[in-house]
């Protein structure tokens, strides 16, 4: 259960910090884990970002000030880390539904947002579906784009899906599939962890080389924008993604975090996860997820 301690750590230095200027990169630093795999458990443990987490945190005690105190607003916007009372006041504004001086004038009701407490339900032997498995280094060639760490699980981003769409409309796919055989033409959304001290992840679109793949000119491909990606060798649980849309990947990735890890006995690994999009599968198979572990 590392994660789930970890995320109950984190939970417990944000509130110690909340006062401070602190984001999700000084979280992750605090509980000795990358900010990448920090923000990815923390989103889909939580449902929420971390700077969200802490945004509303702050919020909540602003208002208690607000109301129960006779402190500046303007010393309190600081407090919390807004630079200017203008910025503090929207931001009050839209999480509390009325502006600090209405708050504090007409004694009105805030929203309270009290801290976040991890708990995991351990039902039955079986927590999912899934299979373990072992690869070889694997080949690809991918459209690659690098997007911010923040993106993940922001259900308001849509940055990866418009990355799929302009790839469709500018048909920049079908360089891709024929390269592949006629029922084989499988497409893999590639994602990479960040680098240490990077704020961005890479995430590519492409297929996968081996002896099936027509052979083909790298530099030529390279100039139009391909890229190779290699994947190291590595152990994988792989989940069917069950639905009609990407929301049962986030479903998935949930999942895999409260019900999978604390009780199969293994971590999670900074190596590239992948979905696959198959040609021809089940129809109510929305995609294939692959993700890197070891044992414990």
């Amino acid at each position: 259960m590392e994660w789930i301690a970890t995320m109950q750590k984190a939970l417990i230095y944000i509130e110690e910090h909340l006062k401070e200027d602190i984001n999700y990169e000084d979280v992750a630093k605090n509980v000795y884990t990358s900010s990448y795999e920090f923000h990815r458990a923390f989103c889909f443990l939580t449902g929420m970002t971390p700077n969200t987490y802490i945004r509303k945190r702050r919020l909540s005690l602003a208002g208690k000030e607000i109301v129960e105190t006779d402190s500046k607003i303007a010393d309190i916007a600081v407090k919390y880390g807004y630079e200017t009372p203008e910025s503090f006041t929207k931001a009050f504004t839209r999480f509390h539904g009325v502006a600090p001086k209405m708050a504090r004038k007409n004694s009105s009701k805030l929203a309270l947002f009290n801290p976040l407490v991890i708990k995991i339900t351990l039902e039955g032997g079986k927590s999912m579906d899934y299979r373990i498995v072992q690869t070889e280094e694997q080949k690809f060639i991918a459209l690659v784009r690098s997007f911010q760490t923040e993106i993940t699980n922001d259900d308001e981003n849509s940055d990866i899906p418009d990355f799929w769409g302009e790839c469709f409309d500018k048909k920049l796919v079908e360089p891709l599939r024929d390269l592949r055989p006629a029922g084989k033409k499988d497409l893999y959304g590639l994602c990479s962890p960040a680098k240490e001290s990077e704020d961005t992840f890479e995430y590519g679109i492409g297929v996968i080389l081996n002896h099936e793949t027509v052979k083909f000119d790298v530099a030529e491909m390279e100039k139009r924008g391909y890229r190779i990606w290699i994947v190291k060798a590595g152990t994988y649980a792989v989940f069917d993604c069950i639905g009609e849309d990407s929301n049962c990947i986030s479903d998935t990735w949930t999942k895999f975090y409260k019900e999978f890890l604390p009780q199969m006995g293994y971590e999670t690994v900074g190596e590239t996860d992948y979905e696959i999009y198959f040609e021809k599968g089940r129809k109510d198979r929305f995609c294939e997820l692959w993700i890197p572990v070891i044992k414990k």
